[in-house]
C-alpha cells in the first residue's frame, strides 16, 4: 500500500531524491527516478492525425491500435468519436472529389461513427504511416496496421496523415485547439535523446 502512495506521489507534489528517502527507505531512490517535472528535453510539437475508419471502429480494433501507438511512445493529444458528416469529408478528401471512387468512399466513411486521434511525438507522422502500412492491405506487412486488420483496399481500417502540411491541415478540420490537452508525459525524459 505504501509503495502505491508513493508511485503516484509524482502527480501530486514536488518530486526528488531526499523526499524518496524519507517517505521509503527501504527502497532506493534510483527505482524511482525517471520522473522530472523540469525536463530538459525540448517540446516535441510534431503532431499526427489517425483515424479508425467505420469498419475498424464496427470490429472494434479501436483499442488494439490506441494500444500500438501508445507501446510506441507516442502522446495521445485528442480523442474523440463523430459520425461524419459529408461537408468534413469534401474537405479533407479535397484532392479526392474527381475521383470516380469518392462516391463510395464517402458512403462508406459516412456508414458508421470514426474515431479521430491526434498523436505527438518524435518524427511522428514518418512513424505512423510505416506503423499503419500501405493503402492496400495486400502489399501491407505483418505487423503493420493494415496489415494485421484490413480486408480490402476499400476496408482500410485507418488513416493516418501523409505529411507535416497535411497532418497540420487535417488536425485543424477535425478538431478545434481547444480539444487538444497539452500536458507533460514523465516518459520522455526515458524515451527521447536530449
Amino acid at each position: 500500500m505504501l509503495l502505491q502512495r508513493v508511485m503516484f506521489l509524482p502527480l501530486f507534489t514536488q518530486w526528488n531524491r531526499q523526499t524518496t528517502k524519507n517517505l521509503v527507505p527501504r527502497f532506493p531512490a534510483v527505482r524511482l527516478t525517471g520522473f522530472r517535472s523540469n525536463s530538459s528535453v525540448p517540446d516535441v510539437k510534431e503532431r499526427t492525425l489517425i483515424a479508425v475508419k467505420p469498419d475498424g471502429v464496427q470490429r472494434r480494433l479501436v483499442g488494439q491500435i490506441i494500444r500500438r501507438f501508445e507501446q510506441r511512445g507516442f502522446k495521445l493529444v485528442g480523442l474523440k468519436m463523430l459520425q461524419v458528416s459529408e461537408e468534413l469529408l469534401s474537405q479533407h478528401y479535397c484532392q479526392l472529389t474527381q475521383k470516380p471512387f469518392y462516391p463510395s468512399l464517402v458512403e462508406y466513411m459516412t456508414s458508421g461513427p470514426v474515431v479521430v486521434m491526434v498523436w505527438e511525438g518524435q518524427n511522428v507522422v514518418q512513424s505512423s504511416r510505416a506503423m499503419v502500412g500501405p493503402t492496400n492491405p495486400a502489399a501491407a506487412p505483418a505487423g503493420t496496421v493494415r496489415g494485421d486488420f484490413s480486408l480490402h483496399v476499400s476496408r482500410n481500417v485507418v488513416h493516418a496523415s501523409d505529411s507535416l502540411e497535411g497532418a497540420q491541415r487535417e488536425i485543424q478540420l477535425w478538431f478545434q485547439g481547444k480539444e487538444l490537452v497539452k500536458w507533460g508525459c514523465w516518459d520522455q525524459t526515458l524515451t527521447c535523446e536530449e
